[in-house]
């Protein structure tokens, strides 16, 4: 499904990992604008539940009225790493299927308003959820040098992360940072040309994963779903850096341990048992086709599990 607000990655590959049955709960921890959560739902028959949530209060709205005529569909805005919480609202004891599609929508990324991209011109934000207290402009005004260089090289791997922070500091003294463009053009100006368009990524994709906790919140939410996975239930994951990948990656893999005791003791003490059964041994990529209707696909990852 294509809509005017985005175009559903991997949409065939995840819905096949997904669903191995027709019936049950499902939870789309990131419904967005619906493109996942529509095609669930043709795949469940009517006595079956779909439960999603967005802290994106637009996604909400849009999604709420969208699939306002679907008893199956239930719709939360909170963050999906309450998903323990939606659970227990709508008495889910276990999900047969749980997916997060870890991507800022097309919409958020092509909206001015939204102040999730560099392109244009817009109050410098970068908040998933507008309560939150700190934003993205909060953060580059008033954060100490060195702190600015560990958010832009701890999640977003920038190289040239302290000339960016030390040219950021100067810059505020003059002026305060208040918008997109006024940060773009601060590391435009330390960049060359042909980096430009990637450092820009970096740094704003950093700003963002901290004001919003991303990675914090991403291991939350994994822990809290393996733990309402139902016996034989999946879990696909669609990441789209290396910061969300390598946390599904290194989560999965370490549900699938049976033991966590130092190598020097002679038998288990820790108890530990097996939870999930790895389903992609190598992370699902998308298709030449897909990445050239959609260029936005290009760096999506899909990791799925099965609980056992």
């Amino acid at each position: 499904m294509t809509n005017d607000h985005h175009t559903p990655v991997l949409l065939t590959e995840s819905l096949d990992f997904l669903i191995s049955g027709n019936s049950g709960a499902y939870f789309d921890g990131t419904l967005g604008f619906g493109g996942h959560s529509f095609e669930i739902l043709k795949r469940l028959n009517p006595n079956s539940l779909l439960v999603a949530t967005d802290i994106d209060i637009d996604a909400f709205n849009f999604s709420k009225q969208k699939f306002s005529d679907d008893k199956r569909f239930k719709i939360y805005n909170f963050n999906f790493s309450q998903i323990d919480l939606i659970a227990k609202i709508e008495s889910v004891t276990s999900f047969e299927g749980i997916f997060a599609d870890l991507g800022v929508s097309s919409f958020q990324l092509d909206n001015p308003g939204s102040g999730f991209t560099y392109r244009s011109n817009a109050k410098l934000d970068l908040r998933m959820d507008k309560k939150k207290a700190i934003s993205a402009q909060d953060v580059v005004n008033s954060f100490a040098e060195e702190d600015l260089i560990k958010i832009f090289f701890e999640f977003g791997e920038e190289r040239n992360s302290k000339l960016i922070a030390r040219k950021i500091c100067e810059r505020r003294k003059e002026k305060r940072i208040e918008s997109t463009i006024d940060l773009s053009d601060i590391i435009s100006s330390v960049t060359p040309y042909k980096f430009r368009v990637k450092t820009l990524s970096k740094i704003f994709q950093a700003l963002r994963i901290y004001v919003n906790d991303e990675l914090e919140v991403l291991k939350t939410f994994l822990i809290k779903s393996i733990d309402l996975l139902t016996f034989g239930g999946r879990i696909v994951i669609l990441s789209y850096h290396s910061l969300e990948d390598r946390i599904v990656k290194d989560i999965f893999k370490y549900e699938t341990i049976d033991c966590i005791c130092p190598k020097d003791f002679p038998i288990c003490k820790c108890g530990k048992v097996p939870r999930l059964k790895i389903l992609t041994k190598k992370p699902i990529t998308p298709s030449d086709v897909e990445i050239k209707l959609n260029s936005r696909s290009r760096s999506a990852k899909l990791r799925a599990a099965e609980r056992i």
